[in-house]
């Protein structure tokens, strides 16, 4: 593999994948992984603003499809490697993917496999300093 197709293919991977996240590290992290799918009311309200027809049971469905591939995915990738992850929470309403803890060097695999992945997000706190009121 050239040089060139190596560096084209990493940063298509960083598309979507946090550039926080040390992909050659097998210490295990956490992230939070967004689907393609949306949420079942965004994804009705960008289909009505197109003009196409989509009911809300259907958008259920279509994320059901999407954890349900998801899960599918994992035990193909991940299971055959006795690669530790755990999924730690489902998100289905306002946003539409999971949380979950695996070795970093995995993520690679899963983001480049994983037909439902939309984006990876390192999993971390973050605070806002409150507003300082004014001094009259």
């Amino acid at each position: 593999m050239t040089r060139e197709k190596v560096v084209k293919e990493t940063m298509n991977l960083f598309d979507y994948v946090d550039p926080a996240i040390d992909l050659t590290s097998n210490k295990t992290i956490s992230i939070i992984i967004e689907f393609k799918t949306k949420p079942a009311k965004i994804a009705v309200l960008e289909s009505e603003a197109k003009g196409i027809p989509l009911t809300i049971e259907e958008a259920q469905q279509n994320v059901e499809e999407s954890h349900a591939k998801f899960h599918n995915e994992l035990h193909t990738l991940l299971d055959n490697k006795q690669g530790p992850y755990t999924i730690k929470h489902t998100y289905k309403t306002v946003f539409n993917g999971v949380s979950m803890e695996l070795p970093a060097n995995e993520i690679k695999r899963l983001a480049e496999s994983s037909s439902v992945v939309s984006k990876i997000y390192l999993n971390k706190k973050i605070q806002l300093d409150p507003p300082i009121p004014p001094s009259f």
